[in-house]
């Protein structure tokens, strides 16, 4: 079949949210093999893959964004939209977890990634203000947008850059409160229907992720309760899989992704922090959740992207 419209032109940024899973898998296998008897080429051959996935997308996007600037505002009419374009620069500071080995360009990678952030936040936060007052509700969309900073400490401490990474851990976990109890009060008057329960399970990615933030910067009390609600959210996550699935693959199984890898990667930092049993477990019960869960919806959204279905599926705007 060949398509009327460049695959470039109508890049979706709902592969994005697949790609901060992939990557995130990967990081969380490069990682086991620390503290798990795990070859450590597989995590090397995940990120070889992951990066590669994420910087075939990021060149289809920059010259969608070329092509027309102003589609940007398109990609940003609806939630799910705007958390993919948010997964870009969340990304981006993975990617620069994912380089610290090879010390390629690091710091530059990260800052890049942390103003892409806040520059996302901006023009999201211009949408909200631009479109339908009755549009804008809570969601765990929303978490990518206003929480998506406390993915810089993955990288940014070890680089250093610690008062930097506790600020944005600090911004993001206000975002979070608020987010939160708002999306709370709105549960209890309305279900999500079919097709957004998926976005339910991007609540475990920011408690994860505010244990692996608050551990890196020894902030050990708010490392200990995040740790222990990430498992919590991770056990309901889990139960509730077979109904957030229900109604069959879609782009917002995206969210499925990176909040599974997120879980799995707060495990490595426990077990580094003397948890024992309770965090080599919760790291092999991460693994064996995330794996097949983020290849199956990688393998998905690359069959869609070829066919372009994931554009049309998705409403990404078109140059």
């Amino acid at each position: 079949m060949i398509l009327e419209t460049p695959l470039w032109k109508r890049t979706p940024p709902a592969i994005f949210p697949v790609c901060l899973g992939y990557m995130g898998l990967a990081l969380a296998w490069r990682n086991s093999a620390d503290v798990l008897p795990i070859p450590s080429f597989i995590g090397g051959i995940l990120l070889g893959l992951s990066t590669a996935f994420f910087l075939y997308f990021l060149g289809f996007y920059i010259a969608k964004l070329i092509g027309r600037p102003s589609v940007i505002f398109g990609d940003l009419k609806v939630p799910p939209l705007r958390a993919g374009v948010a997964a870009i620069p969340m990304s981006m500071m993975l990617l620069a977890a994912a380089l610290l080995p090879f010390n390629i360009s690091v710091p530059q990678v990260w800052w890049t990634g942390v103003v892409m952030q806040y520059a996302t936040t901006i023009l999201v936060i211009h949408a909200l203000w631009k479109g339908k007052p009755e549009a804008r509700v809570f969601s765990p969309f929303m978490y990518l947008t206003f929480v998506g900073p406390v993915v810089g400490p993955i990288a940014g401490v070890k680089l250093g850059y610690v008062t930097e990474s506790y600020w944005l851990t600090i911004g993001a976990l206000i975002a979070f409160v608020v987010i939160t109890l708002g999306y709370a009060i709105r549960l209890l008057k309305v279900v999500p229907v079919q097709p957004l329960r998926p976005s339910i399970a991007i609540i475990l990615a920011p408690v994860s992720l505010f244990a692996l933030s608050f551990g890196q910067l020894e902030m050990n009390g708010l490392f200990e309760f995040f740790y222990w609600a990430s498992w919590l959210v991770f056990a309901a996550m889990v139960a509730l899989l077979p109904w957030m699935t229900a109604g069959g693959w879609t782009p917002l199984w995206g969210a499925l992704t990176f909040p599974f890898a997120a879980f799995a990667n707060v495990q490595v930092l426990a077990l580094a922090k003397g948890y024992g049993f309770i965090a080599e477990a919760g790291l092999v019960l991460g693994l064996f959740v995330a794996t097949p869960i983020v290849f199956y919806i990688v393998y998905r959204s690359s069959m869609a992207w070829v066919t372009g279905a994931l554009s049309e599926k998705s409403g990404a705007a078109v140059v």
